[in-house]
């Protein structure tokens, strides 16, 4: 590596330490190729291109509004967001289905079950009795999987258990309860393959069905069942950003989605027999960095394994720069938001590339597939390759070696909140939901967002809009609950410190210090969206109301991928308002684009709102907030 900058040109980010760093870089970054992707194909983004057959790709255009096969622009772009949704829940299915059979293995085995209350809570959800925690474990984690193995034409048991009655009831009436999740992603796929369905309309409430699959298995289930393997979120205070890096250690990136694929690897870690091979090596011992979503749970969960978690670093755009600082050993991944960008970095440092599912499998990266029965040995293997990485990159002795370190030991925070859950957030409010209700009728909160979804590097920049609403909303009294990658933009720029509270409106500053809180609360992953569905719920029933009557917004402010998609379905199902920065590619459609902002109101009470200024954005959603308000005589 030389010194000098790669080209220095990089995309604003709301981290402005973070954008220098990435700009003094010598190597390239997905930063650095914003500019030379600015220019997109119009007919994509407006989603009326077709290729799914040998007579396109064909475009919609006003001299040719139909395709070969007579395709019109509502159907091309109906067709292509479902596949998108599709897509999207399929990848949330994978991991919940992931997380079941590691609690399945689990329990067969009589291993360790760590969260015993969230395992009693499900217990009751589902109506399961045992002899033992294992037996209990093992059939909810059975529940599950039977669940989401159901034929389309089979409806999935724990819908009916899981879901707010109001919105079952009216998911009932609308026919879009779902099958089987895993046939519901088959279906979608088939429905909007070439010369199929050419109805936009059944296409979009086609995507409701996988919303609600996607968001009650995907999101809320795997959360609850990664509660009762890794332990209960616990609020706690947590350092944050880059300099969570400790040059002293051997320190391994962790990304994807999947904790409960690293608990063994976790757990030896933290072992003294892997400590004394690190120490032998030359380091103090064994590091596990935080990064994007699973780094996000690890967070959440810190509270368990503080020796071997030092804090999040970053979100899926910050891996690069985390990498860059040269004090990372190794990368183990297992699922999306895992950039192809970190592989050149990752060769040019040295970095040692290990992918543990194959859905995740990167170029330069060498597989080591999961498997629950040889989870120990697999273990001991990655750890001593990681060891082996270490002593090639940075040689014996602390700190010492052949690669450059560019540390930032002033990147981010110290103090930042975490650990917040629906179950630990209701138990610093006293064991109910009461005292934010009454806060909210008082109108010292005046309503609340959910900012969620993943971080992006267009609206803006890195962050950028998702940062700015954030600001925004919080000076009008809104109080803000994340998750997702956009958490980890908004914790490095310092809004979930305590201190955040004097950039908060009045009368959220005023209970924010009588509280010692800040005004953002972190729920961790994009996985705990699903959490925030739980907390509407029981916000909603503590009032006696549906959830579409709550002053409560979501904004997915900065969306990326397909997922983020699936995930905007299920929150139009449960009928709130979903803010996006940038529409979906459905613009060509003046059918979708009305169905997903008009009609939806009528169907399940939510609407899509696009608006990619942080300002303008608010003022729209502060006067859905007042309007609700206002309806409940509030």
């Amino acid at each position: 590596m030389n010194d000098a900058c790669y080209g220095c040109a990089t995309c604003a980010s709301a981290d402005k330490p973070l954008e220098s760093f990435i700009a003094s870089l010598p190597m390239e970054t997905s930063h650095h190729r914003v500019e030379s992707q600015e220019t997109h194909c119009g007919f994509g983004l407006q989603g009326v291109c077709c290729k799914l057959c040998a007579n396109g790709p064909c475009r919609i255009t006003p001299d040719a509004p139909r395709g070969i096969c007579g395709a019109t622009a509502d159907v091309m772009a109906a067709r292509n967001f479902l596949r998108a949704v599709a897509s999207g829940s399929g990848c949330y299915i994978h991991v919940v289905e992931n997380t079941a059979l590691n609690l399945l293995h689990t329990a067969r085995e009589k291993g360790a079950i760590k969260g015993v209350g969230a395992l009693d809570r499900l217990c009751k959800l589902f109506g399961v009795t045992g002899t033992d925690i294992h037996d209990r474990a093992l059939k909810v984690a059975g529940a599950v999987l039977q669940d989401i193995y159901r034929p389309v034409y089979e409806k999935m048991e724990l819908v009916e258990k899981m879901a707010y009655p109001p919105r079952f009831k009216r998911w009932t009436e609308l026919g879009i309860l779902p099958g089987g999740a895993v046939a519901e992603v088959y279906k979608g796929v088939v429905k909007c393959s070439t010369n199929l369905n050419s109805d936009p309309v059944d296409m979009l409430i086609n995507c409701l069905r996988l919303g609600i699959s996607t968001g009650i298995y995907g999101l809320t289930l795997t959360n609850l069942l990664n509660d009762v393997l890794l332990g209960e979120p616990e609020i706690r205070p947590a350092p944050v950003g880059l300099r969570v890096i400790d040059p002293d250690y051997i320190n391994i990136m962790i990304t994807g989605h999947q904790h409960t694929m690293f608990v063994r690897l976790q757990e030896r870690l933290a072992e003294p027999a892997a400590a004394a091979k690190a120490q032998a090596a030359g380091a103090r011992g064994f590091k596990l960095v935080g990064c994007t979503c699973v780094g996000q749970d690890l967070q959440l969960r810190g509270a368990h394994y503080t020796d071997i978690f030092p804090g999040h670093a970053g979100n899926n755009y910050t891996s690069e720069a985390i990498l860059a600082t040269g004090a990372i050993d190794a990368v183990i991944s297992e699922f999306n938001c895992t950039l192809p960008g970190i592989e050149p970095i990752c060769d040019e440092l040295k970095i040692k590339q290990i992918c543990i599912d194959d859905v995740a499998k990167k170029a330069n990266a060498e597989y080591i597939p999961f498997t629950f029965a040889s989870r120990d040995r697999d273990s001991d293997v990655i750890i001593d390759k990681v060891i082996a990485s270490y002593q090639e990159r940075r040689g014996r002795g602390l700190s010492g070696g052949k690669v450059e370190l560019r540390l930032q030991p002033d990147h981010g925070y110290e103090n930042t909140l975490t650990g917040v859950s629906e179950i630990s957030f209701k138990k610093f409010l006293g064991g109910s939901w009461k005292p934010l209700v009454d806060l909210i009728v008082s109108g010292d909160i005046k309503g609340v967002a959910g900012v969620v979804g993943c971080s992006s590097l267009v609206s803006g920049g890195h962050d950028v809009l998702t940062v700015g609403l954030v600001r925004e909303l919080i000076a009008r009294d809104i109080i803000i609950l994340t998750a997702g990658c956009s958490s980890g933009g908004i914790e490095n720029v310092g809004l979930m410190v305590p201190e955040a509270a004097e950039l908060a409106g009045p009368k959220l500053r005023a209970v924010c210090k009588k509280l010692g809180i800040p005004p953002v609360l972190n729920f961790g992953p994009c996985l705990a969206i699903g959490r925030l569905e739980i907390v509407a719920t029981e916000l909603a029933e503590t009032i006696g109301i549906d959830i579409p009557q709550l002053p409560l917004v979501l904004s997915a402010a900065q969306w990326l991928e397909e997922q983020a998609l699936a995930d905007g379905c299920f929150g139009l199902a449960l009928g709130l308002p979903l803010h996006l920065g940038l529409p979906p590619h459905i613009t060509g459609s003046p059918a979708a684009v009305k169905v997903l902002t008009e009609d939806m109101k009528s169907l399940t009470g939510g609407q899509v709102i696009i608006n990619a200024d942080a300002k303008a954005s608010a003022d729209i959603l502060e006067k859905i907030i007042l309007e609700k308000r206002a309806a409940l005589k509030i």
